[in-house]
């Protein structure tokens, strides 16, 4: 072991001397303290690394636990690394993003904070860009991706709470083997302010709430959305059905109501395909918005419901922080029925915050909506607005289109249903 120095094992990360001690084949050597681990592999006696009170043993289990964060399982070397100058294997950005999406970071070329100093705890600064699993990168160059970026795990996201377009800055820990990127040790500031104080304060179902009360304009100069906008009228914050039978218009409607509600300043808007047939994900990718998900009706109930789950729980951060979040979902009927109201259950207008909004469709309603749009085959065939007014309607619309709006909207329906008596 002459080429290996004492200092220099010293200054080395926890991580790089487990790794050698695997190397050399050496046994128990995770419970012992750094500087236990450190005599061993340049041939000592270790110390007894279990005892209690020591300095190093609390480093060692402090390292332990920061490169646990965010870390993914680590190959074995299949030679002694070197100490100082290890660098990780080569890999492509596509590479780098699949295995993230799988939920662990992969190897990198050049870290973010790789020159400075061993023993210096590295800090990374940067904006969260949300992946479809759950976790994230902090990109240090927003909004192009680079091999500096760092890896935020999916528990770190959920626990701090973070949206895309936060800025973040945190200790990172250098890619391990199998790595591609530094990961986040620790979130420490968000947007400036403390992570523990942004991520305080009451649980998102437990805000309190109110009824829709700002109306989401259409403007779409598209008769159907006209009459959507004024007798079916829908806000922030509202939980909106398009339903109908097969074939009565409900997917169209719906690719409507996001290329008019898309270009809306100040609203985040997430479009999600569950259920859906193959040929409708091509269509809907010629759209304004790209999908988050795309589940064909092939997937399992289960699969769809967990895939919409994770991504309702990025809206409800952004309504959390004050913003506004729009959520559109074709379909809800691949879901199990409880796992559809659930989702449809998470929309609300937060008074002391911001609003997520659901737009859906579905085969029927199923329960608890503030607006119910029924579309009839029959009056789409005959070529007008296919609404059925007789069985559409909105919990409180005078807060959306006020009094009058309301009379009109009460005297459409009072002559629908005359109609079809």
């Amino acid at each position: 072991m002459a080429v290996l120095d004492r200092s220099e094992l010293q200054d080395s990360p926890l991580a790089d001397l487990h790794a050698i001690a695997d190397q050399l084949g050496l046994e128990g050597f995770r419970r012992l303290r750094k500087a236990d681990l450190i005599d061993t592999i340049l041939g000592g006696p270790a110390t007894g690394g279990s005892s209690e009170g020591s300095s190093d043993g609390a480093t060692a289990d402090s390292e332990e636990r920061d490169t646990d964060v965010a870390a993914a399982p680590v190959d074995k070397p299949r030679r002694r690394p070197s100490v100082r100058g290890r660098r990780p294997r080569r890999g492509s950005p596509k590479d780098a993003e699949a295995q993230a999406a799988e939920g662990k970071p992969a190897a990198e070329d050049k870290p973010a904070g790789e020159d400075k100093p061993a023993g210096e705890e590295r800090v990374a600064e940067g904006v969260v860009e949300l992946l479809g699993n759950g976790s994230a990168f902090l990109r240090v160059h927003p909004p192009e991706s680079s091999d500096e970026d760092v890896y935020i795990s999916a528990a770190q996201v959920r626990r701090c709470e973070l949206v895309s377009g936060d800025r973040v800055t945190g200790p990172l820990r250098m890619p391990r083997r199998s790595e591609r990127y530094s990961s986040l040790i620790r979130v420490e500031t968000i947007n400036g302010a403390p992570a523990g104080e942004v991520s305080e304060g009451a649980h998102y179902e437990e805000r309190p709430v109110a009824y829709p009360s700002e109306r989401l304009a259409l403007d779409a100069g598209d008769a159907t959305l006209q009459a959507i906008e004024w007798l079916t009228p829908f806000g922030c914050g509202s939980r909106v059905i398009l339903a109908g039978p097969a074939r009565a218009g409900k997917t169209e409607i719906l690719r409507r109501l996001l290329g008019a509600l898309s270009p809306r300043e100040g609203l985040e808007v997430t479009l999600m395909l569950t259920g859906v047939r193959p040929e409708e994900v091509a269509e809907w990718g010629e759209g304004p918005i790209a999908p988050v998900i795309t589940l064909s009706f092939a997937a399992s109930a289960d699969a769809q419901g967990q895939a919409v789950e994770r991504a309702i729980e990025t809206a409800k951060r952004t309504a959390a922080r004050g913003g506004d979040a729009l959520v559109l979902i074709d379909t809800l009927d691949g879901l199990h029925p409880h796992a559809a109201r659930k989702v449809l259950a998470a929309a609300r207008n937060l008074t002391d915050g911001g609003s997520l909004t659901i737009v859906a469709t579905a085969t029927r309603p199923y329960g608890g909506e503030t607006t119910v749009i029924v579309l009839d085959p029959a009056l789409a065939n005959a070529g007008g607005p296919p609404l059925d007014l007789t069985a559409s309607g909105t919990v409180r619309a005078e807060l959306l289109v006020g009094d009058e709006g309301a009379a009109a909207i009460a005297k459409a329906r009072a002559s629908a249903l005359e109609s079809s008596g």
